[in-house]
């Protein structure tokens, strides 16, 4: 994989460009479903697919230096959104009604960006901690910008497993970096792992302990 040149401008390898795009397009999918359940127009729909699938991305870029962000830098992350955003437009009613499917396309988005913006912020010069928050702010933008624009509380605010989740993904990529094991193995075992736990968490009720609800709470 070739490294990131941050100097203004970021070069990234093919892959980890894969990564970043397929990431943007997911989030977009959550974005856009959370605007068919808030009965939004097409013009609105397209505005939260595009915020939700690049308000991480554009955060990593801007606090690691690689500007201008990549999402406005580069025609591909307009258009993936756009397609996430007609996709979901057209066939949306016929796919899943239920809010779970926009919690699924949000693990997937959550998985890759963590990833991804751990991988970028080490190759910037971060240290592994620091590159580690790096990857969960990634994750998590994208969901609490789309949750608060659609008037909900963020999912990251919640008592399921989410930011702990992207925390996890990029601790494995920290780990392999740390290790000086290739990148691209650790990046999808941290991937899986990330989307492993937000399943759990859907399915299953996985999550943190809630506030005021401990043995001296009653």
């Amino acid at each position: 994989m070739n490294n990131l040149l941050i100097e203004g401008q970021h070069l990234a390898g093919p892959f980890l460009v894969v990564l970043d795009l397929l990431g943007t397009f997911v989030f977009a999918l959550s974005g856009a479903a959370a605007g068919v359940k808030s009965k939004l127009d097409l013009f609105g729909l397209m505005v939260l697919a595009f915020a939700t699938g690049n308000a991480g991305g554009i955060t990593r870029d801007l606090l690691i230096g690689a500007v201008p962000p990549a999402a406005i830098r580069d025609w591909r992350y307009l258009s993936v959104c756009i397609l996430a955003g007609f996709v979901t437009f057209l066939w949306y009613p016929k796919i899943d009604v239920q809010r779970r499917s926009v919690l699924l396309f949000d693990g997937a988005g959550l998985a890759l960006f963590a990833v991804t913006g751990t991988q970028k912020a080490l190759v910037a010069g971060l240290n592994p901690v620091m590159a580690a928050i790096m990857g969960m702010l990634t994750g998590i933008g994208g969901g609490m910008l789309r949750d608060v624009l659609v008037n909900e509380t963020p999912t990251v605010l919640r008592a399921d497993l989410y930011a702990v989740a992207a925390l996890a993904a990029g601790v494995v990529v920290v780990t392999g970096h740390v290790l000086h094991y290739p990148s691209f193995a650790f990046m999808i075992a941290g991937a899986l792992l990330c989307f492993w736990l937000r399943v759990m968490a859907i399915f299953h009720g996985w999550h943190l302990p809630i506030a005021g609800t401990g043995p001296r709470s009653k």
